[in-house]
């Protein structure tokens, strides 16, 4: 049978793509050395958050197969993938929830790490925001929430080597050329996402990092002067 090539996943998709799974395993990775590195985890966190809030709003403004709209599943879809009868592109109906989960999970994480202390030297730049028992229960949330993330990502990971080496559907090469072979030539290639779509969302993204870098909270009192005393 011919297949057709077409433009599955755009360039800013792919690169959100990856730029996620790097940053995560940078987090875990200096969550796991402690000390000095901490400061790096919360910098890796807000990182985590503007990549994420870019691509939900990519998932809203981006090219065709980068949209919600386009790959959220619905029961009925479901239930046809699970019987064999889903036929599509792009995520199908359980990656999309898989995404999904995933993309909540790490923004829910690094909300919760800009509030979060290790009551030793590591305060989240949000954290004079609330009081510091409610930053030291959002901290517990947070390290908790680590063994999710492990799971949901080992989930992930092995569904795509599922696909990849058992059903013979490479997910990973259009993830990192952006062109999928298809069997049918009626399925267009991805559409949209032009410049203005893109300089939206890094805006967006970057606004959300800066919120969640403290830039509305009140700067902090300034100290008052040492005075001399008069003789």
């Amino acid at each position: 049978m011919v297949k057709h090539p077409i433009l599955l996943w755009d360039l800013p998709t792919r690169l959100a793509h990856w730029l996620l799974v790097a940053l995560v395993a940078s987090a875990i990775l200096s969550v796991k050395i402690g000390g000095n590195a901490m400061e790096w985890h919360g910098s890796i966190g807000l990182a985590i958050l503007g990549v994420v809030v870019f691509r939900v709003v990519w998932g809203v403004v981006g090219s065709t197969y980068a949209r919600f709209t386009q790959f959220l599943p619905t029961p009925a879809t479901i239930r046809a993938y699970l019987k064999g009868h889903w036929r599509g592109v792009g995520h199908n109906p359980l990656g999309a929830l898989s995404t999904v989960a995933l993309l909540s999970l790490m923004a829910g994480q690094a909300l919760a790490g800009a509030f979060s202390n290790d009551d030793i030297a590591f305060y989240g730049p949000l954290y004079q925001a609330i009081s510091s028992e409610l930053s030291t229960w959002i901290s517990g949330l947070h390290r908790q929430a680590e063994w999710i993330v492990y799971g949901l990502v080992a989930l992930h990971v092995g569904a795509v080597m599922w696909h990849t080496h058992v059903k013979k559907d490479n997910l990973i090469r259009p993830m990192i050329t952006g062109v999928k072979a298809v069997d049918d030539p009626a399925i267009p290639p991805a559409r949209g996402g032009g410049p203005v779509a893109l300089a939206f969302a890094l805006a967006i993204a970057g606004l959300a990092v800066w919120a969640a870098s403290g830039g509305l909270l009140p700067p902090p009192a300034p100290v008052p002067a040492a005075t001399t005393p008069a003789w």
